[in-house]
């Protein structure tokens, strides 16, 4: 038995306790294998619904290592998944290959969906970004807003394909605001909403951050001398009860940028800002670098500063199908009781 082979059964008999609890909740997206942390640096392994997406990201799985993998996954749970393997160590995930077992089948590869919470998602094995359409270590705060978005307003900051949102949605929320850059991803979004027709509607703003969550907090839209801005949406300031601040890393434009490890604090004050008194403020920071209890330390001090100290601070780790042996997992968040 390969090494990999062994640090995958290894990792999927680690989970039977969990896959169990996860199936009973309506859930089927998940992650089978952690490489960093179980065996295989830069091979990760999830399943969302009736699909297996495999991605390395350091060196390209041989066919047979592959071939493998799936069948091992499909024995150890009983399944007959549909396979679709990016190699991101080449620079582009979506290129053919010239072997079908890279190219994936087309049924793979057709638009599907998956389930977490109960709720519908849509899954796409390759599409016009690299990154999967769910990122699945931010499922236990899905299910946290899920459980406490009852009659509130909730503004999903960074919403990528607004799980966050459709979670509130489903938890009862009067009104669920979905902010993002990319119309790509909010279309996304708009699909997950029809996925689930049962949900009351949503709202959807594309905008870079900057512009719309200084509006909403009441700030001047800073402009650089000289230089022209680009047209924006234009919002009136208010405040909501449930705001998640779920950023990347880094990313530029013209109205500011987002940095995580150097000046996180830009992105939070508005964000403070923008949450209602008695608000809750979740936030996020996904850079593996960053250690929890600093980051934890600048955040309080620039609530404190915001005028909006912080009377509850609690810490929500991701899920146990992301396991971190050091117990520092690259995703933080922080649930802000102001």
């Amino acid at each position: 038995m390969s090494s990999l082979n062994q640090a995958l059964r290894a990792a999927l008999d680690h989970r039977q306790d969990l896959l169990a609890e996860l199936h009973q909740q309506g859930t089927d997206c998940y992650r089978l294998f952690h490489g960093s942390q179980e065996g295989a640096g830069g091979l990760t392994v999830d399943r969302y619904g009736p699909q297996l997406l495999v991605q390395s990201f350091h060196q390209t799985l041989e066919r047979d290592a592959l071939l493998q993998l799936h069948e091992t996954i499909n024995q150890q749970l009983n399944l007959s998944s549909l396979l679709v393997y990016n190699d991101r160590s080449r620079g582009n995930s979506r290129i053919d290959r010239e072997d079908s077992v890279y190219r994936a089948d087309d049924s793979a590869l057709e638009d599907l969906v998956g389930h977490e919470w109960g709720l519908n998602y849509r899954v796409r094995g390759r599409h016009a970004g690299q990154d999967p359409l769910l990122f699945l270590d931010l499922r236990n705060a899905r299910g946290w807003v899920k459980q406490h978005s009852a009659g509130k307003s909730v503004l999903n900051l960074f919403a990528y394909t607004c799980g966050v949102g459709l979670c509130a949605a489903a938890g009862g929320a009067r009104e669920v605001l979905n902010l993002d850059f990319a119309e790509g991803n909010l279309a996304v979004g708009r699909e997950n909403g029809q996925l689930n027709p049962q949900l009351p509607g949503m709202q959807f703003v594309q905008s870079d951050y900057f512009p719309a969550i200084r509006q909403l907090a009441g700030l001047p839209i800073s402009q650089r001398r000289g230089q022209k801005l680009p047209s924006y949406p234009r919002l009136e300031q208010r405040q909501y009860d449930l705001v998640l601040l779920d950023p990347p890393a880094w990313a530029k434009s013209a109205f500011g940028t987002v940095d995580l490890l150097r000046d996180y604090q830009s992105l939070l004050k508005p964000a403070l800002l923008a949450t209602a008194e008695e608000g809750v403020l979740i936030c996020c920071n996904n850079l593996a670098k960053v250690s929890l209890q600093d980051w934890r330390e600048q955040v309080l001090r620039c609530a404190e500063k915001a005028g909006r100290p912080v009377r509850d601070c609690q810490v929500l780790a991701p899920a146990a199908d992301f396991p971190s042996q050091d117990g520092q997992p690259p995703l933080k968040t922080l649930i802000l009781q102001l």
